[in-house]
């Protein structure tokens, strides 16, 4: 595929559109006027892969804990901002990287004066952040509802507002509920402009439900092209969110971190908890940054041939398991209870001597 070639931009340090990758973003959940369990949560994010993530800032209060928050985390932080230029004010104040901030809502021409000349300052780009369910009353009225025609002139009469005054370090998103609305939106603007999208479907719902809609929506956009930065959103542990970005952007062979996990999907010839097995191994490797392939399969006569390009991987029966790399076996294991410690004994040989090459 080809991406779609754009204006770069740097959100602490973090290059985002032009020839840099795809950028895996959330949102933390925790109230961003407890300091402590913020920081936690951007490091677990961190862990996780997350590259930039966005901190909400309702009011003064969460504001005065932005400069805290800034200093103990080890990634770039945006400040989603409503309505008011106050704290777009104090966010650059406190060295909050970026903004997310529609220039449209946030009051007069001398507000958005200000909120620009302190962005341009510091070097903070702006996300213009459209939303279907918030969009301007009169483009409401005018396409009879959130339609991706709205969306769209919504975002450029925002953008118009920032070109105006000469700025031009912006990102921007399209977001809907609908993945055809958000497809379409996104694919009317990037004909018509050259900055950086951040792509995602909000509001998508639950974990399977969630994880679904965004792996369509995002996955035939950046197959066009459309994308460098995306969010998955999901009424979930914001943690999981990291998963699936990195699942969908591995599966479209744009980006990998970590190893992937090859399982089969069980049959009545299974003997072992094949399913406990294979979330067991993966929650043991979630903090594994390596790139590798392991397979866990549930049958020990044709498991290590259908998993052959795997570099390494078990295949259980009744009381056996098999551990092979590549297809070929390298041990057997017997026991049920032995198949995860001892696997994970394998696993860890095989990075100690990969790592060592």
């Amino acid at each position: 595929m080809d991406r779609r070639k754009t204006r770069t931009i740097s959100v602490g340090g973090v290059g985002i559109g032009g020839d840099n990758p795809v950028r895996v973003q959330s949102m933390c959940n925790t109230d961003t006027r407890d300091v402590a369990a913020t920081v936690s949560q951007i490091n677990q994010l961190a862990e996780a892969g997350c590259e930039i993530v966005r901190l909400a800032v309702p009011d003064q209060k969460a504001a005065d804990a932005l400069a805290g928050i800034r200093r103990q985390s080890p990634v770039p932080l945006v400040a989603d901002i409503h309505f008011d230029h106050r704290l777009a004010l104090a966010a650059v104040d406190a060295g909050m990287d970026g903004l997310r901030i529609n220039p449209g809502n946030i009051g007069g021409e001398d507000k958005v004066d200000a909120v620009v000349q302190a962005a341009k300052s510091v070097g903070a780009p702006i996300r213009i952040g459209v939303n279907g369910g918030s969009l301007e009353r009169e483009l409401l009225r005018k396409y009879g509802g959130p339609t991706p025609e709205a969306m769209v002139e919504s975002a450029m009469g925002h953008i118009a507002m920032l070109e105006k005054r000469g700025f031009h370090d912006t990102k921007v998103s399209l977001k809907s509920s609908s993945v055809l609305t958000c497809i379409a939106a996104y694919e009317l603007l990037a004909k018509k402009v050259d900055y950086p999208l951040h792509i995602g479907v909000t509001e998508a719902g639950t974990l399977v439900r969630g994880a679904v809609k965004s792996s369509v929506g995002l996955g035939i956009l950046l197959w066009q092209g459309i994308g460098d930065t995306l969010r998955v959103s999901l009424t979930h542990d914001p943690v999981a969110e990291i998963g699936v970005a990195w699942e969908i952007l591995r599966s479209l062979g744009l980006r990998e971190r970590g190893p992937e996990i090859i399982s089969c999907p069980t049959c009545g010839r299974t003997e072992i908890d094949l399913i406990g097995l294979a979330q067991q191994v993966e929650d043991a490797l979630r903090g594994v940054e390596d790139v590798f392939t392991v397979a866990v399969m549930g049958c020990v006569v044709n498991g290590p041939g259908e998993a052959r390009e795997a570099d390494i991987g078990i295949a259980g029966g009744r009381g056996l398991g098999i551990i092979f790399r590549k297809g070929e076996v390298v041990r057997k294991v017997k026991g049920d209870e032995n198949l995860l410690p001892e696997f994970m004994k394998e696993i860890d040989i095989f990075l100690e001597e990969r790592r060592n090459r």
